[in-house]
């Protein structure tokens, strides 16, 4: 059996579907499969992957770990927004912030060349907007790395 490994869902927990979703939205994500319960999912295509919102009690009963206490520090992950320039990630970063996002550290040049902001969404999910040397985004969305 072959099997190729690779992200098709990424899916984060929060609080109240309904309000993520919105402001998920706003930065104009669009919306998928509005037939599920919209107040315990939500769908949005990215291109390769999918990303989706769950109601965050339901998403740790699915994965059998305890539901509290809620992190309010750093989780260990950080979703990515590429961009392909200094005024596309500033950009990218204000629209998150006009659509009720808290700023986490302000865009800056980074030790290795790029340029990057960090935000977080409503529930706390920590966001990197980026441009990094050698990493491009496609016309189509998708991101380029060299080998």
């Amino acid at each position: 059996m072959s099997v190729t490994p690779r992200f098709t869902v990424i899916t984060i927990g929060v609080a109240d579907v309904l309000r993520a979703a919105a402001f998920y939205e706003r930065l104009g994500f669009k919306r998928k499969m509005k037939g599920a319960p919209a107040d315990e999912v939500a769908f949005f295509e990215t291109g390769a992957t999918a990303f989706s919102l769950f109601a965050w009690d339901k998403a740790a009963a699915e994965t059998a770990l305890p539901d509290q206490p809620r992190p309010t520090t750093y989780r260990g992950v950080t979703l990515a927004w590429n961009c392909n320039s200094k005024s596309d990630v500033d950009d990218a970063l204000a629209l998150a912030l006009a659509s009720g996002a808290k700023l986490l550290k302000a865009a800056h040049a980074t030790a290795y060349g790029g340029y990057a902001g960090y935000f977080a969404d409503p529930d706390g999910h920590s966001w990197e907007v980026v441009t990094a040397p050698g990493i491009s985004v496609r016309e189509d969305g998708r991101v380029a790395l060299p080998d």
